[in-house]
């Protein structure tokens, strides 16, 4: 489904370190090697997420050290230094995964591209989202747990900027047509999406009978459109068995609309 390896990076909100160390752990299974990172920040992960951390500023040395943890394991998270005072770590630039790519010892890298601050749904900043150009699948995310809920903070991060991309008033009720708007928006969820990534919707958190229908919903107004720019949509549960609940394949256009 995702090919034979390439820089993976994830965006949005509602579930992208779930899913990052998700995807991770199956392909580690499956004897890839791995490598999970951020241009962002993450919380350090659990031990039961990756039980191989590597800290360190340096690319060349990083590498270094994992060529040697490659040896014991399939999966290695890496980051540039720990924000202690946030129980967080620091990733790295896009030029440097850029770098780790081009060394080959990685079948796979997963990237957390965006933050969310724990919110289900959200809009781009002016910076965000940190997508390294080597990005070869783009998986935008949505929280299910949003469709129904009013417009504001407690359920969207930067809900000033949600609003014009999905035409909602503050407080008004987030439809799943709002969201399908926000996905496919040139400023909207995939902005900075390179030249050529697969993109795929991930809607998440469809553990819930009122969820899968809200995921429903988001899929036929994205498939009434004539350009969503999309290759693929997903309805999903990360925290879940099976993580991955229906799978609707799109003609992609190179465009998205505006």
């Amino acid at each position: 489904m995702l090919g034979e390896g390439g820089v993976i990076s994830l965006v949005g909100a509602g579930g992208k370190t779930s899913l990052m160390f998700r995807l991770a752990h199956e392909l580690a299974l499956a004897g890839e090697s791995v490598l999970t990172t951020t241009t962002t920040k993450i919380y350090a992960p659990l031990a039961q997420q990756s039980a191989n951390l590597i800290v360190c500023r340096s690319v060349p040395r990083m590498l270094e050290m994992a060529q040697e943890a490659l040896k014991k394991h399939h999966h290695i998270t890496a980051a540039a230094e720990k924000l202690p005072d946030q129980g967080k770590l620091r990733g790295f630039t896009p030029a440097d995964v850029q770098d780790v790519w081009n060394s080959h010892q990685f079948r796979w890298i997963l990237v957390e591209a965006d933050g969310a601050a724990g919110r289900p749904l959200k809009a781009p900043g002016e910076h965000e989202p940190v997508v390294p150009a080597c990005t070869s699948h783009l998986i935008g995310m949505v929280g299910l747990n949003g469709a129904g809920q009013p417009l504001n903070v407690q359920w969207v991060f930067r809900p000033e900027r949600f609003m014009p991309l999905s035409g909602l008033a503050p407080d008004a009720e987030i439809t799943e047509a709002a969201i399908a708007g926000v996905l496919v928006h040139e400023k909207g969820i995939f902005k900075n999406a390179p030249a050529g990534a697969v993109r795929i919707a991930f809607c998440n958190q469809a553990d819930v009978p009122r969820n899968l229908a809200a995921g429903r919903r988001i899929v036929r107004a994205l498939t009434q459109k004539e350009k969503t720019g999309l290759n693929r949509i997903v309805i999903g549960q990360t925290l879940f068995d099976p993580p991955i609940i229906e799978v609707y394949d799109l003609n992609a256009e190179s465009e998205y609309e505006s």
